[in-house]
């Protein structure tokens, strides 16, 4: 038999007593007021912007009056051959991403196993990732230019052959600017992926020692799989900053240029925005832009979700 307390409150309970309604009301909606103020702010910071890009979008302004034009100034954005050379091109530096996360990894390895001296080694690999974009992109004009320091070193050390006009040629400018982005993602990269390995524990890793398996069948069976969440996380946000987040790099490099042989997304949105005064062709493209963005993270959550249920 239960105590005179438990059934004073089974009785208010069973009978909907008023006191017992307001401590679930209080229950239920008191940890929301703590919430409240933070989604305003959220509301109010991204989507309230969101919603007036889209609007923007299907919006067309010429001499001070604003018309609506539906989906028209998509329909720009296809018939534009630079806004599709600055989409290809976007695309394009997506190769940048399995080249930052194999490498960030490779290194990230070499640091966990103990390597003398591996601070001091994390520190110099991160302290790019910190530097501003925009003094990284004035020193790499000057080291990348045509006379360059880069061309200069390799003429006196008798390889001038190699030299190139590495922002300077429509051929290869896409590349000078991928090779810049892994410069200043790597050291990101490190830091996640040691910090990573150094949370896991030692006894598997030693077990498969014990069991005779090599350091690299012990880092690629045992070890890498135990990362492999990470991973999928970086190579994601490592595709939203190569598409969405390249304008520093590129506007203070090359300017989109030759032509528009490294024009990208964000550039292509800037200029219409700012320089063209076309903010209903520069929604639209910034709307394309967010859409690239939602495939990579609907894409991410599918594989955490197919992940969770294994």
């Amino acid at each position: 038999m239960g105590s005179p307390i438990h059934t004073t409150v089974d009785r208010r309970i069973a009978t909907g007593s008023p006191r017992v309604k307001v401590r679930r009301l209080r229950g239920g909606t008191w940890p929301y007021a703590f919430i409240f103020p933070m989604i305003v702010c959220l509301g109010l910071v991204f989507a309230y912007p969101l919603i007036t890009v889209v609007r923007n979008s299907v919006y067309t302004s010429s001499m001070g009056e604003t018309t609506f034009s539906g989906l028209e100034n998509y329909r720009s954005l296809l018939q534009d051959p630079v806004f599709m050379t600055s989409l290809f091109n976007s695309l394009k530096l997506l190769v940048v991403v399995p080249v930052v996360t194999v490498v960030a990894v490779l290194i990230a390895l070499m640091l966990y196993e103990g390597t003398k001296g591996w601070r001091a080694y994390r520190i110099t690999v991160f302290v790019p990732y910190i530097i501003p974009a925009t003094a990284i992109g004035i020193s790499f004009s000057y080291l990348l230019q045509e006379n360059g320091i880069v061309n200069i070193a390799l003429r006196r050390i008798s390889l001038g052959f190699l030299a190139q006009d590495w922002i300077g040629n429509s051929n290869i400018v896409l590349f000078s600017v991928g090779g810049l982005l892994v410069w200043t993602q790597l050291g990101f990269g490190v830091i996640v992926f040691t910090a990573s390995l150094l949370s896991l524990p030692k006894e598997l890793s030693e077990a498969a020692a014990i069991d005779g398996a090599t350091r690299w069948q012990t880092n690629r069976l045992v070890v890498l799989p135990q990362i492999r969440g990470t991973v999928e996380f970086f190579l994601v946000l490592q595709a939203i900053q190569v598409i969405a987040w390249t304008f520093p790099y590129v506007y203070i490099l090359t300017h989109g240029g030759p032509g528009n042989a490294s024009s990208v997304m964000d550039l292509y949105v800037w200029r219409y925005a700012f320089q063209y005064s076309s903010p209903g062709l520069s929604s639209a493209a910034a709307v394309v832009l967010l859409l690239l963005a939602g495939v990579l993270i609907a894409i991410y959550t599918r594989l955490r979700m197919k992940q969770g249920e294994r």
